[in-house]
C-alpha cells in the first residue's frame, strides 16, 4: 500500500539544495516548521492570487497540522510552480505516480535572490550556512511535561494545533484530571508521546481471521516476529511501527521509554508487558501509520480466565489511543464468544473509527457470501445493540490474486472495488490524525468533567463524622442513583458517564472521604477551553489564506 507523495529526493541535486536554502530562509525560527504566518510573507513572493495560494496551502498541508515540514514545503514551491505555468492545483498533483510536479522547475520568487544573498553575506561574517533543513522536535514540549504542576508556556511557544493542545492539556485539564484522579479511574494522564505518536490502526477479531496476514497484505512484506498459521499464533499485542532497522523491542522495555506513546499500559502489570512487544523496520508506510496487531479472541468462558492480564481492558486503552479499529471475521468463524462480546462492548464511543472487516471471502461462493453477511449483521446486531450499522469490507486481503474463475466476475469486481474503498480509509487516516486529536481531546475533556461531578458529588454524600463506612456502602451499592442525581443537577447527557459495573468496581478500593470537593475553578477553566481556547486555536492554525 503507498501512501507517499512525491519523495524529495527525486528532484535533481540542485533543486533540493536551493529547496533547502529557501526553507532554511522561510523558517523564521528555525524549529523545521513553516508556519501560516510564515507563508503569508514568502508565498506572496510568487505573485500568486489569493485564491491559488489557498489552494496550495490545503493540499500541501497533508496532515492538517497548522505547518508544513520540508518535505510539504517542497511540495508547496512545486505546486506553486505548477500555479505560475498555468495549471489547476489538484491534490492528483502530488501522487508519487504523478511524474508532472517531478519535472517543474522551481517557482519564480520576485525579490527573494537578493535577500537570500544579504543573508549569506551576514552568514559569512558568523559561520557557513548550513543546507540542511531542520527537522520539527518535540523536545522543547516535552520539557512542558517535565513539571507536574501546571506552568505558563509563552504564546510563542506553540507554532501548531498539537502544540497548542499540549499547551492547553498542561495549564487546563491536566489540574482537573489530577484532582479528581481520572488517571485511576479512566484514562492515566497522557504524556507528551501521546500527543506526537503517529496515527494506529488496530486490529481484533478471532485467531485465524487474517490479523497478521491483513498487516503483512499492507506492507507487502513480513514484520519481524510475525508467525501466520491456521492455529492461533499471535500470542501478544505487537505494536508494527517504523524504525531504523528490523528488531523487536520487548513490552516492559517499551513502556518505559519516553519517546513512545505505551507508557499507560505499565498499570496493566508485568503479566501483561511480557505479552506485549514493539517490532520496528524501516517502511515507508510505517512513517504514516502504526499497526496494532492483536491476539485472536478465543471462544468459551474458560478461555477468559487462563489470561493473567485484563485483555479487554488493554482493548480498551488501545481503542481510545488508535485512529482506526478493524474488527475482522472470517467466513467460517461468524459466532461472536462470550469474550469477543465484552471487546466489542469495550469500544463503546468509538464506533466513529470502528470498521468491519469481512475476510477470506473468497473463500466462498456468491451466494454463500450473501447469506454469511446477512448472519454477520445479525450477530452483530444482538451485541452492538444500535440500530446503526457499521460499515462492512468484504473481500481477501492476501497477496494472492483475485480468482475470477473461482469467485465469479460478480465477486471478483466486488472484492477489488470494497479492497480499493478500504485503503482509500487507510490513506485518509494520516490526513486526518490532527482532526483525530483534536476530537480525541475534547472527549476526554468532558470525560474529565464528568468524573469530576461524580467523584465531587459522592464525598458531598458522606457524613462529617461518624458512619463513614456504612455512608460509602451505601452510595456504592445505589451508584446507579447517583449517577441519576449527578446527571439532573448538572444537565450532563446519560450517555457519556462510564460503565456503572465497572466504575462501582473501581471505587471499593478507594475512601471516599478522601476525594475533593467540586472546584469550580477547574470547571470553569475546562468549560473555558472547550468554547474559546479550542477554536480559538483551530483560528489561529487554519489555512492563513482563508
Amino acid at each position: 500500500m503507498d501512501l507517499a507523495i512525491v519523495p524529495f529526493d527525486s528532484f535533481p541535486k540542485d533543486q533540493q539544495m536551493l529547496y533547502q536554502e529557501w526553507f532554511n530562509y522561510a523558517d523564521s525560527d528555525g524549529d523545521g516548521r513553516f508556519t501560516g504566518s510564515d507563508a503569508t510573507k514568502f508565498f506572496a513572493m510568487s505573485n500568486l492570487s489569493r485564491q491559488d495560494l489557498r489552494q496550495v496551502w490545503a493540499i500541501a498541508d497533508t496532515k492538517r497540522q497548522g505547518y508544513l515540514d520540508f518535505q510539504e514545503f517542497v511540495i508547496a514551491m512545486q505546486l506553486m510552480s505548477a500555479a505560475q505555468s498555468g495549471e489547476p492545483i489538484t491534490h492528483d498533483l502530488i501522487s508519487s505516480d504523478c511524474h508532472y510536479l517531478k519535472n517543474l522547475k522551481p517557482p519564480k520568487m520576485e525579490g527573494l535572490d537578493k535577500l537570500l544573498a544579504k543573508k549569506r553575506n551576514k552568514h559569512k561574517e558568523n559561520d557557513t550556512i548550513s543546507n540542511v533543513p531542520p527537522s520539527p522536535s518535540p523536545s522543547i514540549s516535552s520539557k512542558w511535561f517535565a513539571s507536574k504542576s501546571s506552568q505558563k508556556i509563552p504564546a510563542s511557544a506553540v507554532t501548531s494545533i498539537i502544540d497548542g493542545l499540549k499547551k492547553l492539556y498542561i495549564q487546563k485539564l491536566r489540574p482537573l484530571e489530577a484532582t479528581y484522579r481520572f488517571n485511576d479511574f479512566v484514562s492515566p494522564l497522557l504524556t507528551n508521546s501521546d500527543f506526537d505518536a503517529k496515527p494506529m490502526v488496530l486490529l481484533l477479531g478471532q485467531y485465524s481471521t487474517g490479523k497478521t496476514t491483513f498487516i503483512k497484505h499492507m506492507l507487502n512484506t513480513n514484520y519481524p516476529g510475525a508467525h501466520i498459521g491456521p492455529e492461533p499464533t499471535t500470542d501478544r499485542f505487537v505494536v508494527v511501527m517504523a524504525g531504523p532497522d528490523e528488531r523487536s523491542i520487548p513490552g516492559n522495555t517499551i513502556a518505559v521509554q519516553a519517546d513512545m506513546p505505551f507508557s499507560g499500559l505499565s498499570s496493566f502489570g508485568s503479566a501483561f508487558l511480557s505479552k506485549f512487544e514493539c517490532s520496528q523496520m524501516p517502511h515507508p508506510l510505517l512513517e504514516e501509520i502504526t499497526f496494532v496487531d492483536s491476539p485472536g479472541v478465543l471462544s468459551g468462558e474458560k478461555q477468559r480466565t487462563q489470561r493473567a492480564y485484563d485483555f479487554t481492558g488493554v482493548t480498551s486503552w488501545f481503542a481510545a489511543k488508535c485512529d482506526l479499529i478493524l474488527l475482522l471475521f472470517d467466513p467460517h468463524k461468524l459466532d461472536v464468544s462470550d469474550e469477543f462480546k465484552r471487546v466489542i462492548s469495550s469500544l463503546r464511543g468509538h464506533d466513529d473509527k470502528t470498521r468491519v472487516v469481512l475476510n477470506k471471502a473468497h473463500q466462498v461462493d456468491t451466494q454463500q457470501l450473501m447469506r454469511i453477511y446477512g448472519a454477520l449483521m445479525w450477530s452483530l446486531g444482538k451485541v452492538l445493540n444500535t440500530p446503526e450499522v457499521m460499515r462492512v469490507y468484504i473481500g481477501s486481503f492476501n497477496d494472492k490474486p483475485i480468482d475470477y474463475a473461482d469467485n465469479g466476475p460478480l465477486g471478483g469486481e466486488l472484492f477489488e472495488k470494497e479492497q480499493d474503498d478500504l485503503l482509500l480509509d487507510l490513506k485518509d487516516i494520516p490526513r486526518k490524525a490532527c482532526d483525530r486529536k483534536i476530537n480525541e481531546f475534547v472527549k476526554r475533556a468532558r470525560a474529565a468533567k464528568i468524573h469530576a461531578y461524580i467523584i465531587s458529588h459522592l464525598k458531598k454524600q458522606m457524613p462529617s463524622i461518624m458512619g463513614k463506612t456504612k455512608a460509602q456502602e451505601k452510595l456504592i451499592a445505589n451508584l446507579e442513583g447517583e449517577f441519576a442525581k449527578v446527571q439532573r443537577e448538572f444537565h450532563l447527557p446519560p450517555g457519556d458517564f462510564p460503565n456503572v459495573e465497572e466504575f462501582r468496581e473501581k471505587l471499593r478500593g478507594y475512601n471516599i472521604d478522601k476525594f475533593e470537593r467540586l472546584r469550580p475553578k477547574l470547571i470553569d477553566a475546562v468549560d473555558d477551553m472547550l468554547g474559546y481556547d479550542i477554536p480559538n486555536l483551530l483560528k489561529t492554525f487554519r489555512n492563513p489564506y482563508g
